[in-house]
């Protein structure tokens, strides 16, 4: 996962961007729309399974913004991982920012269907949150929640590559869960959670290369 980081001046750089580029003009155009509808209305069918939806609500939570900070803020705190925790906050809260303005560019509104599971034991919180900006809460792309669950992976999964060189990929296994958790609870569609992916990790490549994240692996040698 040490492979994972880059500079901006770099080919995963460029693929990144255009491709993130690409999926928000096919949103945009909604050439995806019919695509995102159609997965929707199935995962609204399939609701219903109470393990299921609570496993589903519970991962979506997770993905909070708070908590995040929280967790970030306890790594500053522990010397070993200090650097790690501030590079992890500085992304978290670029992230969150970014997705919110973006949101309020593209415009797209969530999935207007009813969850038919069973009831949130707590309510969904807000996805993003962008100043100045009117309705970027309630759009739809990117997901916030996915970007942030991929932001927070890499950065783990990057920390933990030495020590747990193949170990530490169980971690993209989190935004995974959270992205299929945000279309479950329909709170996103497909394009959504992929664009908020794929931001995700153009974010990280870059701020953790900036930050010379990388050293921490230097002083324990």
């Amino acid at each position: 996962m040490q492979k994972w980081i880059f500079d901006i001046r770099s080919r995963p750089f460029f693929v990144l961007a255009m491709s993130f580029l690409l999926v928000t003009l096919l949103v945009y155009s909604k050439t995806t729309q019919q695509f995102d509808e159609s997965t929707a209305l199935f995962f609204q069918s399939i609701a219903g399974n109470s393990s299921l939806d609570l496993f589903m609500q519970s991962v979506t939570e997770a993905g909070d913004v708070f908590y995040m900070l929280a967790f970030a803020g306890v790594l500053t705190i522990i010397k070993k991982t200090r650097k790690a925790g501030v590079v992890l906050m500085i992304l978290l809260v670029l992230t969150t920012l970014l997705t919110g303005y973006i949101k309020c560019g593209v415009d797209r509104d969530k999935p207007n269907l009813p969850f038919l599971g069973n009831p949130f034991l707590i309510e969904a919180t807000q996805d993003t949150f962008a100043l100045f900006c009117e309705g970027g809460a309630n759009a739809s792309f990117p997901s916030g929640h996915a970007s942030r669950a991929t932001v927070f992976g890499m950065v783990l999964g990057f920390v933990l590559s030495q020590k747990f060189p193949r170990g530490c990929y169980l971690l993209l296994l989190y935004p995974i869960l959270m992205s299929i958790s945000r279309i479950y609870v329909l709170q996103h569609f497909p394009m959504d959670v992929i664009g908020g992916a794929i931001l995700g990790i153009l974010l990280t490549g870059v701020v953790t290369k900036k930050a010379k994240l990388g050293k921490i692996f230097e002083s324990k040698t």
